[in-house]
């Protein structure tokens, strides 16, 4: 019986604790949730950091099965992201930071989709939260979790910036091989995975999704 000895002791059921991280973290992915998804970027400037949710919905051939999840409503991420304020790293715990970290953030992601040659900015849709600097890594995690989107654990790369003039004896991103037309990543050298066994990477994720 609850709350009684047994032959293998006193049962010691788990203590309910609103603070914990995970219902922390759920609690910030439910109200991202509840926002509407807009254009990328979003067709007003905005202050504050926070996090996203980018949605695929075009014609891309390798993307299809994915832009089906996505046509009546934005279900299924590409990408996840964030953007911290400038004073992030700096430890204390003001109100946020009063520049536009995420609307700067989703506009270098629309920027980047706009330089490829086989994507097309009016095909991706965004949601975005601002969040207090604190917690935003934390529901970042827990989104990357939930969801394991594309361009987060298969194709990497879209999120990556110019390494800068001197620094262009990396690899070029996975990302920028599937989808050239990023002046800086053509500078870079080839990807580690040729375009054939990063799309067959791509057509197996997008099944599995397909069957689950």
């Amino acid at each position: 019986m609850s709350g009684q000895d047994s032959a293998n002791g006193p049962r010691t059921p788990k203590p309910y604790n609103p603070l914990e991280k995970r219902r922390l973290a759920e609690s910030i992915v439910r109200e991202l949730l509840a926002r509407p998804a807009e254009p990328l970027p979003p067709p007003e400037l905005f202050v504050g950091a926070g996090i996203y949710l980018i949605y695929y919905t075009g014609e891309h051939i390798l993307y299809k099965p994915l832009a089906a999840l996505n046509n009546t409503e934005p279900t299924h991420p590409i990408y996840v992201g964030q953007a911290a304020g400038p004073g992030a790293r700096k430890g204390g715990f003001d109100e946020g930071t009063k520049q536009p970290a995420l609307f700067n953030r989703l506009s270098q992601h629309s920027g980047s989709l706009r330089q490829v040659t086989n994507l097309d900015i009016e095909d991706f849709r965004c949601r975005y939260l601002v969040v207090d600097d604190i917690w935003i890594g934390l529901a970042e995690s827990l989104l990357i979790e939930r969801y394991r989107p594309l361009w987060n654990v298969v194709v990497d790369g879209f999120g990556n910036h110019d390494p800068g003039s001197g620094r262009h004896q990396g690899k070029r991103p996975n990302w920028d091989t599937l989808h050239p037309g990023r002046a800086w990543a053509s500078r870079l050298q080839p990807s580690t995975l040729s375009l054939v066994a990063i799309e067959q990477r791509v057509r197996a994720y997008l099944l599995a999704l397909s069957q689950s």
